[in-house]
This record gives structure tokens, sequence and C-alpha cells, in this order.
């Protein structure tokens, strides 16, 4: 798999581009601050519908403009699949496939399929228990599309619920019993794609925790074994259970019971994958709170290669895009990486000082500058080598 055009307009700093790419590796090369990051999370937001540096999309949209557009042409073994995003300031984003809208735009997910390395990583291992649940979901969206459908509709749910948690209390003080019945209806649709979602989760990591362990060797070698659990906040399962779609339903309507009047009374869902947690642990301690800073980036660096090696396993090697990692990275673990991204079919680097980047790979090189617009800082491109 890779991409041959990558098209924006008005998309960050960008108010133009169209930019032909090619299989094997590409630097995009230019100071900090020109742009070249935005290309590769424009990469990243076709394929996951959503950015790595950014909680929402208005952010993406260039100053003075109303909407950003991406547009890929990703090739997949001999067959050409366009994507057209277009992003809107305050309204629905419009998605087509092929040049035809398709009703929801998680349809075209898993047209590209990649694995984004970034500096953002180490939140992975030191952040909030929620970026290692967004990492598992992508990926597990990435590897079954359908995911990505479940992932929706269970967010919808879990925004309904808690609205209703949040009047519930009042209701009930009114006197107004229905809203325990209404409670009933969303505890079954949050039950319903809760247990899907965490029987994605659940399967997803012990395809995972083989390759995680695997790609920490080979970053640090003769180190701590490295692992990931996925932990449910369900007292009914142990962590290396192995639970059916059917028993989690279960378990979370159970649980959902229990919890119901501590809900009302803090307004907020207790239950659900919305609250799992993935650990990750060097030997018998957690990573997060005992690693170092270098165990850290090995850990974060792990995840992502497990994550390629995984996909690629599976039978759909993903795009690389290496956004200015080698930069964090010291020389052994530059060589880990640079050995695995050597073997992709397509790989992206950014890169703002030339050295960050492995002397010896045959790369084409294309350089960005910037110009002072009306509207601030246009990145511009000025030049390809090869």
């Amino acid at each position: 798999m890779y991409v041959r055009h990558l098209g924006l307009r008005d998309f960050r700093s960008w108010a133009h581009v169209d930019l032909e790419l090619e299989p094997g590796a590409t630097v995009l090369g230019g100071p900090n601050g020109y742009g070249k990051t935005n290309l590769v999370e424009a990469l990243w937001y076709s394929s996951t519908l959503g950015s790595h540096r950014v909680a929402n999309d208005a952010p993406l949209i260039r100053s003075g403009a109303d909407r950003a557009v991406i547009s890929t042409i990703v090739v997949n073994e001999g067959r050409e699949l366009a994507v057209d995003l277009e992003i809107a300031a305050g309204r629905a984003n419009k998605v087509r496939l092929n040049r035809s809208p398709v009703r929801h735009g998680r349809e075209v997910v898993g047209v590209l399929r990649a694995v984004l390395f970034a500096p953002e990583d180490l939140a992975l291992v030191r952040g909030d228990p929620s970026e290692r649940r967004r990492y598992l979901d992508e990926l597990a969206s990435i590897r079954r599309p359908r995911i990505a459908g479940v992932r929706a509709d269970y967010a919808q749910v879990l925004r309904q619920r808690t609205a209703l948690l949040k009047s519930g209390s009042g209701a009930l003080y009114r006197g107004d019993r229905s809203v325990l019945d209404t409670l009933d209806v969303w505890d079954a649709q949050l039950a319903l794609h809760g247990s899907e979602l965490m029987a994605a989760r659940i399967d997803l990591v012990n395809a995972l925790a083989p390759e995680v362990e695997k790609a920490y060797q080979l970053l640090a070698p003769g180190t701590r074994t490295a692992a990931v659990v996925y932990r449910p906040k369900l007292e009914l399962f142990a962590a290396d259970a192995n639970p059916t779609t059917a028993d989690l339903q279960e378990a979370l309507l159970a649980e959902l019971g229990r919890r119901r009047n501590a809900e009302l009374e803090r307004g907020v869902c207790l239950v659900g994958p919305h609250r799992d947690e993935l650990e990750l642990r060097l030997g018998d301690r957690p990573v997060k709170g005992f690693a170092s800073h270098g165990e850290s980036w090995s850990m974060a660096l792990a995840l992502r290669l497990a994550s390629y090696e995984l996909l690629t396993s599976e039978g759909a090697e993903p795009v690389l895009l290496l956004d200015d990692v080698f930069a964090e990275l010291d020389t052994a673990r530059r060589r880990a990486l640079a050995g695995v991204a050597a073997s992709a079919e397509q790989v992206l680097i950014t890169a703002a000082v030339p050295d960050d980047v492995p002397a010896d790979w045959v790369a084409r090189h294309i350089r960005i500058n910037v110009t002072e617009g009306d509207d601030g800082r246009v990145s511009e491109l000025i030049g390809t080598t090869t």
C-alpha cells in the first residue's frame, strides 16, 4: 500500500498543494514551523478521521477559510482508491470515496492504513488512560474498519446516557420515575455497543502483546520484558480472562445496575469501556511512574512498531509516517527504527535537520518553505531531489 497523491486546500498552513508521492522513502525537509508535520497530519487524518495533535477539527482549517479539504489517492495491490474529506467549520464534514458521497465518514476508515510515529507518542506511556484507549481504538479501527462504526455508536450512546444522568437526579426528586425506564433503555444500548468495543480491544491486545515484547527487545535488547494488559473496570473478569462478547454484555448490564445510584448522584457514567485501561509493564512493574525517560521512549516506539508488524502480518502493510521522531532518539533506537522503516513499501519522514535521517537511506527529498500571506504563514513546496 502507498499514497500516490496528496492534495490539500486550506489545511493548516497549506493554502493549496498537490503532492505526487511514490513508493519508498520520502523526506519532507525544512525548518521547524514550515508545515512539514501538517502534511503528515493530513495523511493520518485521512487514515483515522482524527488528528494526532488536537482533539477537534477547528484548528485544521487555515485562518480565514471556512473549510479545509484533504484529498488522497491510495494504491493497494494495484487498485486505486480516492478519498476526499471536507472539514467544515461548524458543520458536518463531507466525505467522498472515488468521488461519490458516502453516508458515514467512517466508511473510508481502512482505505489508507498508516502507522504514525511522533514526538506526542510519549503521552502513550506517560499520559492519561484516554491516550492509550485512543491508541487501541484507532488501531482496532484500522485493523477492522467495522470497529469505527462501533466506536461511533458507543460514543453517541455515552453522550445521551450521560445527559440523562445529569438531569435524572432532579427528575427523581420531583417524583418523575420515568427516568429509570429510560435509563434501562440506554443501559441496554451501552452494554450492546460497549461489549463489542471491549471484545475488539481484548482481541487486539491478545494479538499485539507478543509483537510489543519483540519490538521492545529490538529497541532495548537484554532488558526487562515488556508486556501490555487490557484492564476492564469489571470485577467479574481477571486480567488474563478471555470473555466472549455475550459475557461482556452481561457483565456490563450487571455493573450498570449495581452502580446506578452512584451514577445518578454524580451525574456521570461510571461503567463502560471509556473507563478501561491498557496497562504497560516492564518486568514486574508498570511503566508509568517507574520507567526512565529512555525506557518510556522505547515502550512508546514498541507500541508503534508492534502496530506496524501486526498490520503487516495480517496482509495489509501500512504506510509509515515518521514525524520528526529520529531527533528524539539515541543512536541505538534510531538504528532499530530505521531498520524496520527501510523495508516498508512507503515511508514519509519529516526532518528539520538533514543529519536526523539515516545517511545510507535512498530517499526522495522534498523541501518546504513558507511565505507571509494576509492570513499568516503559507507553506509551499520549493524543490524535489532524489
